[in-house]
């Protein structure tokens, strides 16, 4: 009798523990962040949405690490009577935190909401942050970052160097404080970048023998070069083709990037300016990219499609056209480019 006993008592004792270490699991998801980034997410309450509904929100805008922690901080707090808005959140905050701003409907109505479309240059960033009054225009596009800073061995990160090379400003929807400081700017868009760089991505980078910034910078020709996402693989086949057999890449984006013009096809003049930037003039990639390329360009550019053509065209009211051969596309061109 004294044996069962004894195993009752350690069975409890085992699961006395085993609550303890739970409950101290959760209470450690509940007050503690899920990062110590400011980078500001906006968060959409609708009238009507359940707690469940509230809580998977916050989890997919990845504000919280689950859902359940959420609906366990609410039920112990007794709080039913969550609002509806638009509201503001950063992963630095807790979800006791979180809970406050719902309850009491405090919508942050002071960031300033900038959308940074795929494919901007700093110089359009430059001109979007100008047009909402954050800086004065030139302001984010002189600015000097400060010298150039490898990353640690096996690490992820890539700041800008003092050249403020495009590729590394993250495209993305931002909410900056009215008196956010165009370092403060150029921060939070260079870290969005190095958040959105996995871990997985730079192993396929390295196993294929290349480097992080060369990547980008075909990312960007093919961010600029693409009417969709579904053919960007494909267009980095085909310059990466290019490439491999040390052929020009004659990329119009680039000559459009030295000129600013935006032309669909440039001048042939325009393809004889001097510059580095000028695919048509040399071989290989241009200094730097072109442009900050979105998470669909990089991952083409990291995973391009394998396959034999080297040259594509964009009919106006046609799919994209691929060729293998030089005779190929001219035949192509005249058909479709009239």
């Amino acid at each position: 009798m004294r044996k069962i006993i004894i195993i009752v008592l350690a069975i409890v004792g085992i699961l006395i523990l085993l609550g303890a270490i739970a409950g101290f699991y959760v209470l450690y998801q509940i007050k503690t962040p899920v990062s110590k980034s400011e980078y500001a997410q906006e968060v959409v309450i609708e009238k009507g949405d359940s707690i469940k509904i509230i809580g998977r929100k916050l989890e997919k805008a990845e504000l919280i690490r689950g859902s359940f922690y959420f609906e366990i901080y609410v039920w112990l707090k007794n709080e039913k009577n969550l609002q509806a808005g638009e509201y503001i959140f950063r992963p630095s905050m807790p979800i006791s935190e979180i809970v406050e701003s719902l309850a009491g409907g405090k919508i942050n109505r002071d960031d300033i909401k900038i959308t940074i479309p795929e494919g901007f240059s700093v110089k359009q960033i430059d001109e979007r942050l100008a047009q909402a009054g954050l800086i004065n225009l030139g302001e984010f596009y002189n600015f000097d970052v400060g010298p150039f800073v490898p990353p640690p061995p096996g690490g992820q990160e890539y700041h800008l160097p003092m050249s403020k090379e495009e590729g590394f400003l993250f495209p993305d929807t931002y909410f900056f404080k009215k008196d956010a400081s165009v370092q403060d700017i150029f921060k939070k868009m260079n870290d969005n970048f190095n958040g959105k760089i996995t871990n997985e991505m730079l192993s396929e980078i390295n196993r294929q023998g290349k480097m992080l910034h060369d990547v980008i910078v075909v990312a960007s020709i093919v961010q600029q070069e693409s009417t969709s996402s579904e053919e960007m693989a494909k267009i980095a086949g085909a310059f990466y083709n290019r490439l491999n057999i040390g052929m020009a890449l004659q990329s119009d984006a680039t000559i459009n990037y030295i000129t600013g013009k935006g032309m669909r096809q440039p001048l042939l003049e325009d393809t004889k300016i001097d510059s580095p930037y000028n695919t048509y003039k040399y071989k290989g990639l241009p200094p730097t990219p072109i442009c900050n390329p979105g998470i669909d360009a990089i991952k083409a550019a990291i995973w391009p499609e394998q396959h034999d053509y080297f040259y594509f065209l964009h009919p106006l009211n046609a799919p994209t056209i691929f060729s293998k051969t030089l005779e190929e596309h001219n035949i192509n061109k005249a058909k479709w480019l009239k």
